[in-house]
């Protein structure tokens, strides 16, 4: 790769955040690339091997069709969009990269004009470009000539890529593009005007495509690619690159972040967001956690029955104990997904054996007589008492919102899923349209411990 305009040449490939290591681009390193770390007797072996072979062996050793993850590679299918979401140093970029100049080198020649798009010039150059692994250092022999006033890159085969910032969305206005790669597309300064331009440019060749590679954030841009038809999401997290991160790295932040709201953003490539209309807030969440290690004097299993059965059917189990003083502490989260009744029954008793609870709280509405008979044919001691719900969930949740308010819950660990769903429960349930099944649980759980007796919910002992 040459930069036209600086007095400079590239020093040849590096490894990239997901892929194999790469050693010097030509010459020597071909005809013996012999890692270091191999055994004595080991590089005897290999440098006695045909040059023919060694040379065969590091090309194959630096193809990204076996070092690339399935992950790292375009979806099969329709799609417009592909969208890789995913924790820091999980390979997004080099993910991006590869595509990138994969496309550019198909053929022998080429007329495909590419758009790189990043939050900065500096970014698009120190990251999608010269970064460890940009585009000109996974290129090798085809890599492309980085002509810097243009701000563009231009490859043997004709093929051009031109950089552009989410500072300035009005440079989008003109140009056209078979392809383009977004890079951080959630840090974006003018996102939704930088990313509409775009999508009015990608109109060349039959199939115009772009990959977007970011750490998650809840802008509304993202939330609306995410909900589009037309993309294909895949998540990937910082583990997943493991091999190719700083020795201590992952074990060091995991240590300090794991199941916090930021490490399941950065490490797990999770978007986190509350709902301006919900109930609760992430933040408030975490810093009602505690190390319970008191005295409890009643404990309750509440149970809300998923309405149907497969395997994206959820039964919430949640477990809550009252403390002397008077406040509540949700124990566990111990709902189950895709089990059948009788699965989820033996949930509940297990869940009940596990704290010693003194009673089972059951919503009934779904499953009537069904649900009772299921629980009793587990244990036909279990003390159960049956509720049924004659409001709609959120005027139900509201008054439990106000006990976490008034700082009469806590809870005695994190409970990812559980409160996925409670930040972002609102008016009209969930965002996604799903039933709220672990956010009913833990409402029924309270209501038992500290509201039971008042009008709603109604609550019939067996």
């Amino acid at each position: 790769m040459r930069h036209v305009g600086e007095d400079r040449k590239a020093e040849g490939t590096a490894s990239g955040a997901g892929g194999a290591r790469h050693g010097a681009a030509q010459t020597s390193a071909l005809v013996a690339p012999v890692p270091d770390t191999l055994a004595p007797d080991r590089q005897r072996s290999a440098l006695e091997l045909p040059e023919r072979v060694v040379r065969q062996a590091g090309r194959l050793c630096r193809s990204w069709t076996l070092a690339g993850r399935a992950e790292q590679k375009p979806p099969a299918g329709d799609w417009r969009t592909w969208l890789v979401m995913g924790g820091r140093g999980s390979g997004k970029t080099r993910a991006g990269a590869e595509w990138v100049h994969g496309l550019a080198t198909a053929s022998p020649r080429s007329d495909l004009r590419i758009a790189l798009v990043a939050e900065t010039l500096g970014d698009a150059r120190e990251v999608m470009i010269d970064g460890v692994s940009g585009i000109c250092r996974i290129a090798g022999r085809l890599a492309p000539d980085f002509e810097i006033s243009r701000r563009r890159l231009v490859w043997p085969t004709g093929a051009v890529a031109q950089i552009f910032s989410s500072e300035d969305p009005e440079s989008l206005r003109g140009p056209q593009f078979h392809f383009a790669w977004c890079d951080e597309l959630a840090k974006w300064k003018h996102a939704e005007d930088t990313f509409d331009m775009l999508q009015f440019g990608l109109r060349l060749g039959t199939a115009p495509r772009q990959l977007v590679t970011t750490t998650p954030r809840p802008v509304p841009v993202l939330k609306r690619l995410i909900a589009d038809p037309a993309t294909r999401l895949v998540k990937i997290a910082t583990r997943d690159n493991a091999e190719h991160l700083a020795p201590g790295f992952l074990t060091a932040l995991e240590e300090r972040y794991r199941g916090t709201r930021l490490g399941r953003q950065e490490l797990e490539g999770e978007l986190i967001e509350d709902r301006s209309d919900g109930l609760w807030k992430r933040a408030d969440l975490e810093a009602l956690v505690i190390r319970f290690a008191g005295a409890l004097r009643r404990i309750v299993v509440a149970v809300d029955p998923p309405s149907g059965q497969g395997a994206t059917s959820c039964c919430g189990i949640v477990v809550a104990g009252l403390e002397t003083g008077g406040r509540a502490v949700v124990l566990a989260d111990c709902s189950v997904e895709g089990l059948s009744p009788a699965g989820w029954a033996q949930a509940v008793v297990k869940a009940f054996r596990r704290f010693a609870a003194d009673r089972v709280v059951a919503e009934v509405n779904q499953g009537g007589e069904m649900v009772a008979a299921m629980l009793r044919s587990v244990d036909e001691t279990l003390p159960l008492t049956q509720v049924r719900a004659t409001r709609g969930k959120y005027l139900r949740a509201e008054p439990v919102a106000a006990l976490y308010e008034q700082g009469r819950v806590a809870h005695a660990g994190r409970f990812v899923e559980l409160e996925d769903q409670m930040c972002d429960f609102g008016p009209d349930g969930l965002s996604g349209g799903r039933s709220p099944d672990r956010l009913d649980a833990l409402v029924w759980a309270l209501t038992a411990l500290l509201l039971e007796g008042q009008a709603e919910p109604r609550v019939r002992g067996l």
